[in-house]
């Protein structure tokens, strides 16, 4: 099933597509154009996979990582379907990454890949957007190139994982004005969801509402102000979202851009 957190009429519902239209606990049905959008889930933390396609690691000439690299993303990155990306005063390179996104649908701590996909309660789609201006050597993990307020669009649905046969046989495409710049599949990841969910839970605990970015493929391309992003996973729906300038009182970014070949 695909449920949305949404408002309506100035009230925050939790509803469900059926016929595409959205509905609520009363049985109410609410067309998605009509109503704001919210996160699909408010996790307690959101944790990424760098390099975690082989094609995109080749794609720029780097050594494929020999375990999972992860790097967070701060919850204040985190933005709804249809919401607003900020693009930084000075910024020079920005671009987005279609990439699929993982909710925890139970604790779980030291739990083996066997198992592990027992524990995911659905999937989303995330747009792990970066500033290349500070992706270097010196800083990573890039927080300040992926960590900017509103860098994180999710949604819209949050699918259940019983919708979804084969999570890492999933198209994936990414359009930016409606011309298609990103198309792959979630065939090509280095690590899988359960190897990850194992080599994360062997230290952490994963809770409930917890969301794991798998990375994205090759294709990634620049953003500018003015520019609307659609990000489409098979079976997830289309997360979109619109870029905008940032208030010209705001300090520009400060700082040289760093190697473009060094990609996450």
């Amino acid at each position: 099933m695909k449920w949305a957190r949404f408002i309506a009429k100035g009230r925050l519902l939790r509803g469900y597509l059926q016929d595409g239209m959205l509905i609520d606990h009363a049985g109410e049905a609410h067309h998605p154009d009509a109503v704001q959008w919210c996160l699909p889930v408010e996790p307690g933390k959101v944790i990424a996979l760098a390099l975690n396609f082989a094609e995109h690691a080749d794609e720029f000439g780097l050594k494929r990582p020999s375990e999972p690299a992860l790097f967070w993303k701060p919850n204040t990155s985190l933005l709804p379907h249809k919401g607003t990306v900020i693009y930084p005063q000075g910024a020079r390179f920005m671009h987005f990454e279609c990439e699929l996104a993982v909710i925890i649908g139970r604790n779980m701590r030291r739990v083996k890949a066997k198992d592990a996909l027992d524990y995911v309660g659905g999937y989303t789609i995330a747009n792990d957007l970066v500033v290349r201006d500070y992706v270097t050597n010196t800083f990573r993990p890039p927080i300040r190139g992926k960590g900017w307020d509103t860098f994180g669009p999710l949604g819209p649905y949050y699918v259940t994982a019983d919708e979804v046969s084969d999570p890492h046989n999933l198209r994936m495409r990414a359009y930016v004005n409606n011309e298609l710049r990103q198309e792959a599949s979630t065939q090509g990841m280095l690590f899988s969801i359960p190897e990850v969910l194992e080599f994360i839970s062997r230290f952490m605990t994963l809770e409930a509402g917890d969301v794991l970015l798998t990375g994205t493929p090759k294709g990634i391309s620049q953003v500018h102000p003015g520019d609307v992003m659609r990000m489409e996973i098979e079976g997830l729906g289309a997360l979109e979202n619109h870029i905008e300038w940032e208030t010209p009182e705001a300090e520009p970014v400060v700082g040289q851009e760093g190697d473009r070949s060094l990609v996450l």
